[in-house]
């Protein structure tokens, strides 16, 4: 043991006399930790509110009953059920709207609740009494408590006139969601004698069969272990991973060269302690101790860094979440122990990962081997070959799961086997480039600037593959981002036709309102619209009602459509549907669709099919008399008002003044498409904020390789000071030389960033959200993101060149009486 301390003190001294070096190991390991565990912890974060809202009163982890046509059905089953020995437990559902803000009602009984259902045992113990006695208490979550503006004990009211009973805080409780006892719910929302579903308990004991009791009626859907919200928003969790997993390995070849560097710097040391009689085995344990060491030390700040990068990406990721998929994410960042010891596992596994092969090389070179300098740096044409014989496998995988592949999984290998494929390519291509350099080459310092380019192409490989791999994400994302904002902002154009869009406060409001407005001459029309929300085969879907105005005609985002499309709407039997809903029920013109409803089966001919980007659920669009007729409880009380643009400031200051409506009940086009434009560009803020971080380790990790070179650099240069080339130019020759293989590499990374792009809007794209964005090239962005490639490898460059500047002759002459 203490021969293991001595060896350990003297590999350590190394560290205290290269400062720059030890900052630059612990910085790769830091930024790869950080990066990675970040990511972590905001897919932690929302993995946790999707577990609060599938827990909270039973949701997708408790078996339950509900009507096979995805509506309402008589609560006379749940009194069946119960005399016929099922422990099941009511639950009544719906949306309602508090000051213009929509949240979701759930009506539980306390008494018969499961115990499975979580939020039971919170009840019990702030008393069933209060919550079931009058005026009963209406549970909240913090969240929703302050995105209401309101206070715990508040009585809010409702558009239509109805008072919520006393607010009451409950931090177990979903955001978005309001708990009250059920016969409050069914009055709230309008659902006498009503339920939706019906939670079943685990009590043992005789029951009779369920066909026997309540026939074809109810249906049993099994719990699951992961909710509608967690499967809906695996893509968005999977692009994070991805994003985090490249960063991490971004790191880790900054990570390589430190160590690389360090390893060639000791080999003089190492040869000293071999010499003195330390075995090979004993020496490499050591090193491993060492690594493991600073792995420890570095892990622990990565993980400091990476819950701060959490928690400044978090409020983003949550609009994110919430803009995309409608998923309620808090926002505030809480973490596990668990994620504390899995980043402290991931930085000391990388740090073994990234010294894997200076360990093995010191272990196998023999003793007298380890004083030269490049034993372990030559390049090695047989390796290459077989890295290029291993591109062109990855690549022949990709096109196969490309061609056989129809999921989200097998979108992202194709994605990942891509940048894989492309990475391993890159020495390969970079070696036929830079060959070919050198043979059309007549001058012999050109030919020694192309062949020891070629030379430095060993040492430099993972830095340019980590360029070439952020480089290439960058333009994938950037393309796809930039084409989604150019699309989104033509949708709007189409869906926001309205000049104001109006949200009245009650139904008696309205036809105040409408009556007004028919004495306002500014006013051109009035585009009444309501919408219902239901279960249809399984999946939530939303059902818009159109006025037949040639508003719609002349503006809405159609994709494909009948002739005589919009007349058949207005009929009342036929329907636009949104992409989503086309993709995921592989549905087409002409099909016919039975909507569970109320009233009973709606039929609907599929007549249209329409963008509607952003919206996690599928939709239908109908006849909005039509729709009233078949859902007669649906809130009527929006609207919108085609008005001259000049007349819009003064019709909505004389709205507000007679009428009290507030920025949340009154809105004029330009406002809600800013406020939408506002929301997709936090909805993509945390990509671009993972960009810039993967192409900033990527610089490091260049200038980190280059360091590595420059010290063994000096038996190249030396040679040329000695015959007359100065100083000055010897280190623009070596500017030039880095600037030409990042200038290649950065070249190769554009058209694979084009492909990457395809990829994201093709296949990912598609699996993820149902709908397709059309593929556009933006040149500017690529000039763009290539000037800022060239300028980290500039930044990166720089050190180097001028270590190089100021070194003494002196330094150089002595190459020629060193062994090397």
């Amino acid at each position: 043991m203490r021969r293991a301390l001595w060896i350990l003190a003297v590999l350590l001294s190394h560290w205290r006399r290269h400062p720059m070096q030890f900052a630059t190991l612990l910085i790769g390991l830091i930024a790869a930790t950080a990066l990675w565990s970040g990511v972590q912890a905001l897919n932690q974060q929302a993995r946790t509110s999707y577990d609060r809202a599938a827990a909270a009163f039973g949701g997708t982890r408790t078996p339950m009953l509900v009507a096979t046509n995805g509506g309402a059905f008589s609560q006379q089953l749940f009194v069946d059920l119960r005399r016929a020995g099922w422990p099941v437990s009511p639950v009544v559902e719906g949306r309602i709207s508090i000051g213009g803000r929509s949240v979701r009602l759930l009506g539980i009984e306390p008494v018969t609740m499961p115990v499975e259902a979580s939020a039971a045992t919170e009840i019990g113990r702030t008393g069933a009494q209060a919550f079931l006695t009058p005026p009963g208490q209406a549970l909240i979550a913090p969240e929703t408590l302050a995105s209401l503006g309101l206070t715990e004990g508040a009585t809010p009211a409702l558009n239509d006139g109805a008072l919520l009973p006393p607010l009451k805080l409950q931090p177990q409780l979903a955001p978005g969601v309001l708990v009250v006892d059920i016969g409050i719910a069914q009055k709230l929302l309008k659902m006498p004698d009503q339920i939706s579903r019906l939670l079943i308990g685990s009590t043992k004991g005789p029951r009779a069969s369920l066909g026997s009791v309540v026939g074809d009626r109810l249906r049993l859907v099994k719990p699951d272990a992961e909710t509608d919200l967690e499967r809906l928003t695996d893509s968005f969790h999977l692009n994070l991973t991805a994003f985090g997993l490249l960063s991490f390995f971004v790191g880790l070849f900054i990570v390589n060269s430190a160590i690389g560097l360090g390893f060639e710097q000791r080999l003089p040391m190492l040869r000293t302690l071999r010499a003195c009689g330390v075995s090979a085995r004993q020496l490499n344990s050591v090193l491993v101790l060492e690594l493991v060491s600073i792995a420890l030390i570095a892990g622990v700040i990565g993980l400091v860094c990476g819950y701060f990068i959490a928690a400044s990406l978090l409020p983003d990721v949550a609009a994110s979440l919430r803009g995309l998929y409608g998923a309620q994410i808090p926002g505030q960042l809480t973490l596990k122990p668990e994620w504390w010891f899995a980043g402290l596992a991931i930085s000391v596994t990388g740090a073994l990962l990234a010294a894997t092969s200076s360990l093995l090389k010191a272990v196998r070179l023999p003793l007298l081997a380890t004083a030269q300098p490049y034993a372990w740096q030559q390049a090695q044409h047989r390796w290459l070959r077989l890295q290029g014989a291993g591109a062109l496998l990855v690549f022949i995988a990709a096109g196969l799961a490309l061609w056989l592949g129809d999921s989200l999984i097998a979108g992202f290998f194709v994605l990942a086997a891509l940048l894989l494929g492309a990475a391993l390519a890159l020495p390969v291509i970079l070696g036929i480039v830079l060959a070919g350099g050198e043979r059309s080459a007549r001058r012999p310092l050109v030919t020694w600037f192309w062949a020891d380019s070629r030379l430095q192409l060993s040492g430099l490989s993972l830095a340019l593959m980590a360029l070439l791999l952020a480089l290439a994400v960058n333009v994938g994302v950037g393309t796809m981002v930039e084409s989604f904002s150019r699309t989104f902002t033509g949708w709007l154009d189409g869906r926001l036709a309205s000049e104001i869009y109006l949200n009245a406060a009650s139904e008696k409001q309205v036809i105040e309102i409408k009556t007004w407005l028919k004495t306002r001459p500014d006013v051109q029309a009035v585009l009444p619209g309501s919408r219902a929300d239901l279960q249809f085969n399984g999946a939530p879907i939303e059902l818009l009602g159109f006025a037949d105005h040639a508003t719609y005609r002349d503006q809405w985002p159609l994709l494909e459509s009948t002739s005589d499309a919009w007349d058949r709407v207005r009929s009342g039997n036929a329907a636009l549907i949104s992409e989503q809903l086309s993709l995921r029920m592989k549905l087409k013109l002409g099909d016919r669709l039975d909507v569970p409803t109320p009233t009973g089966n709606w039929s609907l001919d599929v007549v249209a099919i329409y963008a509607d980007y952003g919206n996690p659920q599928g939709q239908i669009g109908a006849n909005v008399d039509a729709l009233v007729k078949h859902f007669p409880e649906i809130s009527q009380t929006r609207m919108g008002l085609r008005v001259a643009s000049a007349d819009v400031p003064a019709l909505i200051t004389a709205i507000r003044a007679r009428f009290g409506l507030d920025g949340r009940n009154l809105a004029d086009q330009t406002t809600v498409k800013t406020e939408s434009l506002a929301i997709f560009n936090r909805t993509f803020a945390v990509t671009a904020a993972l960009n810039a971080f993967t192409l900033g380790v990527a610089g490091v990790a260049l200038l980190t390789s280059l360091l590595t070179l420059s010290n063994s650099r000096l038996p190249q240069l030396a040679p040329l000071w000695a015959i007359g080339i100065t100083r000055r130019r010897l280190a623009g020759i070596e500017l030039l030389k880095t600037l030409s293989v990042a200038l290649i590499t950065s070249l190769l990374a554009l058209p694979l960033g084009l492909l990457v792009a395809w990829c994201l809007i093709a296949i990912v794209n598609v699996k993820a959200f149902g709908w397709r964005l059309p593929f556009h090239v933006f040149p500017l962005q690529l000039v763009q993101l290539l000037g800022v490639a060239m300028l980290a490898s500039l930044l990166a460059a720089l050190l180097p060149i001028l270590k190089l500047l100021r070194m003494q002759p002196a330094t150089l002459v002595k190459v020629f009486a060193n062994e090397r």
